[in-house]
């Protein structure tokens, strides 16, 4: 039963570990004055892996209650 709130929840910690990459890798800027940002695609990809994770955490708990209102009655 819990196994599938631990797939639930396993994109939210893949957008945490991205945002944790980004956090490591850095920036960096040049001697002219310019802002390089390495790996910049992991900030909107961890948006969308936290955004999936809580839309699939609240289809898992719909449902599970759904369903255990169905076999109470």
């Amino acid at each position: 039963m819990m196994k599938k709130y631990i797939l639930a929840t396993l994109p939210i910690v893949i957008g945490v570990l991205c945002l944790l990459m980004k956090g490591i890798i850095g920036d960096e800027i040049l001697p002219d004055g310019t802002l390089v940002e390495r790996n910049f695609f992991l900030i909107p990809l961890s948006y969308l892996f936290f955004f999936s994770g809580i839309i699939s955490i609240l289809f898992v708990a719909i449902f599970s209650t759904v369903k255990k209102t169905n076999i109470v009655k």
